[in-house]
């Protein structure tokens, strides 16, 4: 049996011990965004806590690919990822661990000619702002060599980034520590205690933490755990194949990505590899309650979804899982610790296929381990950034893929919004209210 990513519950945890009784804020979900939420929290001078019921980074944050884009990205993004990618150069000067963070390109190459024209009327909007550009047929050809080369033309932006995301968001954790966040692992947050309606405290499986600031930054657990506190978001999860190679020789240094194949270099010399566009929903109540909200996506958008039977039990979604629960009971969050899908081997084993097709001079690479991810959605392919409908309590969440690249950004942005502060980018698209009721939607790109 392969191995997944190196980060789970068979990894004793990092950060431990007694809970305090007080925190200026508490952070829920200890991923990219949590993690950096926190940290620059402690640069502003306050004393968080993150708690996470598992492990930092053994979800999604680190199960992602590994990219940090501007390429394609929404207009109400592309501004904020840049942004992070200036802070994740800044991240990378304070960590003592070195995470692979680099600016080698990302390339989009497209499946037909109808894809190469939004593209390019992407580019022709945005290029100037992202530094992306269009590549001719030629042009793609010298920048891949070794592939058959049946692509008519690339999206390409020559200083995007890319990182190891199992390495970066452990390296991101200890210097939050470093600068004064408190990290509990294996401690679930149960739900929120409140006077005369605003927030005044978490209660965890290990006790009561008094806090007026609260952020929801749980991935695929958002939902579930915001739904209890009375505040509905129509977010659905969905699962994401990915492998790594063994190590080989370099025939791109950078990221790309083709319908239903992807690759980036890594630095321990493999590639990294995921069946793009390949996305599997599993069905339960969340999914059928939200159908409205996603009709769009379902009817005239890129899906790229096949549905699966009924989500297994203790998934966020699960049939069986609790919706409501009391605050001294176990809850869903203590019952999974790590949500860990199998990965698809026929979607990977596709993939390779088509990989070996594309590039008949490198051939199927060697695997050494694959693994699946959960990827948090939201019915326009954006997040909500904002604050809850509840005093002293904010969200972050639904990132749609994208999180692990412009997770430092929402970091700082979420930590001057819980306290007030301008953020500095305009959150109008991330607004909750835009699912109030059930009007057209604003669909992100369609790349």
């Amino acid at each position: 049996m392969m191995l997944g990513i190196p980060l789970g519950l068979h990894k004793a945890p990092e950060y431990s011990g007694p809970l305090p009784k007080e925190a200026d804020a508490v952070i829920i979900g200890g991923g990219v965004i949590g993690v950096c939420a926190a940290y620059y929290l402690a640069q502003l001078g306050l004393k968080p806590l993150l708690l996470e019921k598992g492990r930092v980074a053994a979800e999604q944050s680190a199960r992602n690919w590994g990219w940090i884009r501007k390429t394609g990205r929404d207009y109400a993004e592309l501004p904020i990822v840049i942004e992070a990618q200036e802070r994740w150069e800044e991240l990378a000067a304070v960590c003592k661990d070195d995470f692979g963070l680099k600016r080698p390109g990302v390339t989009f190459l497209p499946k037909n000619e109808a894809q190469l024209g939004k593209y390019e009327a992407w580019a022709k909007e945005f290029g100037r702002a992202a530094g992306t550009q269009m590549l001719s047929r030629a042009q793609v050809a010298a920048l891949l060599p070794d592939a058959q080369n049946p692509w008519g033309g690339a999206m390409h932006t020559p200083d995007d980034m890319v990182a190891e995301p199992f390495e970066a968001v452990p390296a991101l954790a200890r210097a939050a520590v470093a600068a004064g966040v408190s990290i509990r692992e294996g401690c679930a947050v149960r739900g929120l205690l409140r006077e005369a309606g605003a927030v005044s405290g978490v209660v965890t499986e290990a006790g009561e933490v008094k806090t007026k600031l609260v952020l929801v930054a749980a991935g695929a657990w958002s939902s579930l755990f915001l739904r209890r506190e009375g505040v509905s978001i129509p977010q659905l999860s969905v699962r994401s194949n990915v492998l790594a190679t063994e190590a080989m020789p370099s025939f791109f240094e950078g990221a790309a990505g083709e319908d239903a194949m992807s690759f980036r270099r890594r630095k321990d010399g493999g590639y990294t590899m995921a069946s793009l566009g390949v996305n599997h929903l599993w069905v339960g109540p969340d999914a059928l309650r939200h159908v409205p909200h996603y009709r769009q996506l379902i009817v005239g958008g890129d899906f790229g979804m096949s549905y699966r039977p009924p989500a297994p039990r203790d998934w966020p979604d699960g049939f069986l899982t609790k919706r409501r629960w009391r605050l001294d009971e176990e809850t869903p969050f203590e019952r999974m610790r790590v949500l860990d899908p199998a990965p698809s081997d026929a979607a990977l084993d596709r993939m390779l296929d088509k990989f070996a097709a594309r590039f008949p001079k490198i051939g199927r690479p060697k695997v050494a381990r694959r693994w699946a991810g959960m990827i948090d959605t939201m019915p326009d392919v954006v997040p909500i950034v904002d604050h809850a409908p509840v005093q002293g309590l904010s969200i972050c969440t639904g990132m749609c893929g994208h999180g692990f690249g412009i997770g430092p950004a929402f970091g700082r942005i979420m930590a001057d919004m819980m306290l007030g502060r301008d953020v500095g980018h305009d959150l109008t698209r991330f607004r909750l209210a835009r699912f109030d009721n059930y009007a057209k939607l604003e669909l992100g790109p369609d790349v």
